[in-house]
């Protein structure tokens, strides 16, 4: 019967430990960077920016079609807007022939009175003019709009990379504290195994009791840096799922390892010829062409403008019948006294066009020094890295020594205790190197224009 209950419990753990690894979400770095662009806000917001430049660019090409107006009024006065005043007379009769008209004898008597108008009325009125000519205005607007557009895509681009990389970081980073996180666990049961052996020497009066005190001692500081990276593994786990979008979960894995398979060579390329891929660089040639667009659309503002239009308009005033009547007609407008104080202002133009060629060549020249900087950096981290590896050979073969040197009694608990601390040292030293050279790694890349 006990033997039913203990494969009963077996099996029940069995399949709650199946359960927690079911549970378990696993992200390779290319899903985790996927999530990212996807859920981050800055990449949300970067799409938005290139929908709103394209609204502006469809809105700067209506302009190229009539512009067309309506209105009206209606109208009723307390008076006549206009009153016209005729004086009363005797007028002269006209028999038909012209010779007797300054010779009349005969007359009729006229009236004095007064006539009113526009005591009330409707107006309504509707007009479509088409620009022939307006600077250049019109053409250059669209293409300062379009322009637009394609520095929002570059921008979204940028806002991607930075996005990857600081996802690339992040990723690393957990899977640097899980590295360490094996090396304390492993670091931790081979104290503990030495505890059990220093207990029993101190029990068999071979060690002091102070030997045993060291260990235990040790063992506390290893507790404590255990309970550090927990802390700092589920701090950076947070921070990580914010950045990708997805609720905080305590038990997501990374699936990605830490390995070096290429050496800093295969990714090298020439910076003056990566420096037509940068964004960047696309970017302060897009600066360059802005300026000159804005000065021509400055220049169009003093330059004569013309068009022709169509126009309706429906009337009836007072009593009058109603009246609708259409014209064509075409206006020309010249600004003469804008240009002194235009001339000043293309002036500006000219001078802020040399300010975007400047900044063009200087920044040029901070973006070569960028990509040689990140390629020192790589080669540094490789360099690095391959220190650390030896370091952790000797290191090895430094605790191997020692510790064949203590079960032979020929050092004591702390030299063995000082070749382990080393041996946790240096592999952490290489997990950081590792981390360090994979990040590096993506920062070349990006800074290339891959």
């Amino acid at each position: 019967m006990k033997k039913i209950n203990f494969y009963i419990l077996l099996m029940l753990i069995t399949l709650l430990s199946l359960n927690q690894v079911f549970a378990q979400k696993v992200l390779t770095l290319e899903e985790s960077k996927q999530l990212a662009l996807q859920n981050n806000a800055k990449s949300k917001n970067s799409k938005l920016e290139i929908e709103a430049s394209r609204q502006i660019r469809k809105s700067a090409f209506t302009n190229y079609f009539p512009s067309i107006s309506a209105g009206g009024m209606m109208f009723e006065a307390q008076k006549n807007l206009m009153e016209i005043q005729t004086q009363g007379g005797d007028l002269p009769v006209y028999d038909g022939d012209p010779a007797n008209l300054g010779s009349a004898t005969q007359f009729a008597y006229l009236p004095g009175g007064t006539m009113g108008l526009l005591k009330k009325g409707t107006i309504g009125y509707i007009n479509a003019v088409q620009p022939i000519f307006a600077g250049g205005r019109i053409i250059y607007g669209n293409k300062l709009a379009s322009l637009g557009v394609e520095v929002s895509e570059f921008k979204e681009k940028l806002t991607k990379d930075e996005i990857i990389l600081k996802t690339e970081e992040q990723y690393w980073q957990i899977v640097s504290l899980a590295e360490k996180q094996k090396t304390v666990q492993k670091y931790e049961e081979l104290l503990n195994r030495l505890l059990l052996q220093v207990n029993d020497a101190y029990n068999s009066g071979i060690v002091m009791k102070n030997d045993v005190l060291k260990v235990k001692l040790k063992l506390s500081e290893i507790l404590l840096n255990k309970s550090k990276l927990d802390n700092g593994r589920k701090l950076a786990t947070m921070a990580f799922c914010q950045q990708i979008g997805i609720p905080y979960d305590a038990t997501l894995v990374l699936k990605e390892e830490l390995n070096i398979p290429d050496l800093p060579q295969s990714y090298y390329l020439d910076k003056n010829e990566a420096l037509k891929n940068r964004v960047e660089y696309s970017l302060l040639e897009k600066s360059v062409e802005a300026e000159k667009l804005q000065t021509n659309m400055k220049l169009g503002e003093y330059l004569p403008q013309a068009g022709i239009g169509i126009s309706g308009v429906y009337m009836k005033l007072d009593e009058a019948k109603e009246r609708t009547l259409g014209m064509v007609f075409g206006t020309v407008s010249v600004p003469i006294s804008g240009w002194w104080g235009g001339s000043h202002e293309l002036q500006e133009r000219s001078i802020k066009e040399e300010i975007a060629e400047n900044n063009f060549k200087n920044n040029s020249e901070l973006l070569l020094l960028q990509m040689e900087a990140a390629w020192k950096n790589l080669t540094e981290a490789y360099n690095q890295y391959l220190l650390s590896v030896e370091s952790l050979e000797q290191a090895e073969e430094n605790m191997k020594v020692n510790d064949d040197s203590y079960k032979n009694g020929l050092i004591t608990v702390s030299d063995l205790l000082e070749a382990q601390a080393l041996l946790q040292q240096t592999q952490d030293q290489l997990t950081d190197a590792k981390t360090n050279y994979v990040v590096k790694k993506t920062t070349y890349l990006q800074v290339t224009g891959r």
